[in-house]
């Protein structure tokens, strides 16, 4: 089984409940979950997991390189380039690297065989295991590089669960390529949001792609004061959504996470209600949950 944790909105709580999830599961004594941090922009899950990364591997994307002795600048690679990537200019045909998405167009349409491809580095993926015996996985992308999505991918294929074996995807924050990338082909997404405007605003986005991509979906609202805000509830209820866990608004909590400790370690007692959460999501999907 698959779980995708996001939020749609920064700052919200995904990482904690991702982290306290996978804590949670592998306390039960069996074979402890596999973890992917997919937020390869800005990865932070190792910070409360705090794995040993024993392998590594670089991943790239192919661009072209023009032989200027060959090419006849028809036009043709920069017609079938979707990006801009590629431009010619009267007797000149440039690159631009950033914007390529490696898809290899131009070099299986051009005419003379000008193209070919260079492997350019964008990012490493990473593995290993946690103390807890968790396999964590994770991705880091080069700095100023445009593109997540394919450091995400190679995360994806990179590392395999076991038979059986739960596995938990942090996914980025936001709601474009890189979470659509991450959620695709989960078994469940679990929500995290805050009962704030904000919140709710960024809910309704990762909502729609849930649906979207016909994926069961249900609600874990953290910082939760009793303020009075009810649209949060409103819009769970009248979207059939199940609020499945609320993680009070402490000052403890805050403090905790600030010097890098897990929401379980914080509060040992959410232990056995996170346990309870994947028993919950389980039976939701039918999937059998071995402890």
């Amino acid at each position: 089984m698959i779980i995708a944790v996001a939020s749609g909105k920064g700052g919200t709580g995904k990482t904690t409940v991702a982290t306290s999830l996978a804590l949670s599961l592998a306390a039960v004594g069996s074979t402890p979950p596999l973890f992917l941090d997919c937020d390869v922009e800005a990865p932070n899950a190792h910070l409360f997991l705090k794995p040993t990364f024993d392998q590594c591997k670089e991943v790239s994307i192919p661009i072209p390189a023009v032989d200027e002795t060959r090419c006849s600048h028809c036009c043709k690679c920069a017609e079938i380039c979707q990006y801009h990537a590629i431009a010619v200019l009267g007797q000149k045909t440039l690159v631009f690297p950033q914007l390529c998405h490696g898809c290899g167009s131009c070099t299986a349409l051009c005419p003379e065989q000008a193209i070919t491809e260079m492997p350019e580095i964008i990012g490493v993926v990473e593995q290993g295991f946690t103390p807890e015996g968790i396999h964590f996985g994770r991705g880091v992308m080069d700095v100023g590089e445009p593109m997540a999505v394919p450091v995400i991918r190679q995360l994806l294929s990179w590392i395999q669960a076991a038979p059986g074996q739960l596995v938990i995807r942090d996914v980025p924050p936001g709601a474009s390529c890189p979470v659509v990338a991450s959620v695709r082909n989960s078994d469940f997404l679990l929500l995290v949001t805050e009962p704030t405007p904000f919140g709710l605003h960024d809910l309704k986005l990762m909502v729609q792609i849930g649906r979207e991509l016909k994926i069961p979906m249900g609600v874990v609202v953290n910082r939760d004061n009793g303020s009075g805000f009810s649209g949060l509830d409103d819009f769970c209820q009248a979207a059939h959504l199940p609020v499945l866990m609320r993680i009070p608004f402490e000052r403890a909590i805050a403090e905790g996470i600030a010097q890098g400790s897990s929401l379980v370690e914080i509060h040992p007692d959410l232990t056995r209600r996170f346990q309870e959460l994947v028993s919950q999501i389980a039976s939701a999907i039918q999937w059998e949950v071995i402890y």
